[in-house]
């Protein structure tokens, strides 16, 4: 697959209101429609005012998933830049997205605390079609920006080529599918044994990748699992 070239490091337009000069969003436009909001740490949506954890979480049982953090609504202006860094060969992406997910003391705190970085896989199919995995752009990025002592481990996990397209599958179903697809390497459970794993994902829509993933690295003797993203989906029936 040919990658467009990037032009994320020239004088260029807003890509939200087209302003001119500017980064690939303009201040104006992160304040308005980017301003970070409380999150639960269980399920990465929004909070109402005093809250710190939703009601869903709070009743659940424990996951193995320890906690997550997203810095944005799956939604306009974000849904169209997150297209362009992972369906249309835009790569370079991943490092305005790692500096907007760390510029809240919550996430750089994740990096802080991790010892391994482990991006979501995609399939190998997916792979090839795609021809880069944008969650492994997005973890270099991050491990870079953030200054963090932990490990990127860009093939611990793996997933198989069987496995079900996640957003084809209604929310019941897509656990059970993402649970039969990951695997970790067999190799690496020798060294994740004791550690405190980091998953990165560019979207989280139910969680069930990453609750997946994290049930995966605990069994294969990670000492805790959380999970980071760019972008969380709205919950059904939510107005935001």
């Amino acid at each position: 697959m040919r990658l467009l070239p990037s032009r994320l490091h020239w004088p260029s337009v807003c890509a939200v209101c087209n302003r001119w000069p500017s980064r690939r969003v303009c201040e104006p436009c992160m304040e308005r429609l980017g301003r970070a909001q409380p999150r639960c740490p269980g399920c990465a949506l929004p909070l109402a005012p005093g809250l710190r954890q939703c009601v869903r979480c709070h009743e659940a049982p424990l996951t193995p998933l320890k906690q997550c953090f997203a810095r944005v609504t799956y939604a306009y202006p974000w849904m169209d830049l997150v297209a362009q860094f992972k369906f249309q060969g835009q790569p370079a992406w991943a490092r305005e997205l790692a500096r907007w997910m760390l510029d809240t003391p919550e996430a750089q705190a994740l990096f802080d605390e991790a010892d391994v970085l482990v991006p979501v896989p995609l399939t190998p199919a997916r792979l090839r079609e795609r021809g880069y995995n944008q969650a492994w752009e997005l973890t270099k990025q991050l491990r870079k920006e953030s200054r963090t002592q932990a490990q990127a481990w860009p093939d611990l996990l793996e997933r198989s080529d069987e496995a079900q397209l996640q957003h084809t599958l209604p929310r019941d179903q897509r656990l059970d599918n993402a649970r039969q697809s990951l695997k970790c390497a067999t190799e690496r459970h020798y060294a994740l044994a004791g550690k405190r794993v980091l998953l990165v994902d560019d979207v989280m829509t139910t969680g069930a990748t990453l609750q997946a993933a994290a049930q995966v690295l605990r069994q294969a003797g990670a000492a805790s699992v959380s999970g980071i993203v760019f972008a969380r989906t709205p919950a059904p029936g939510s107005v935001e």
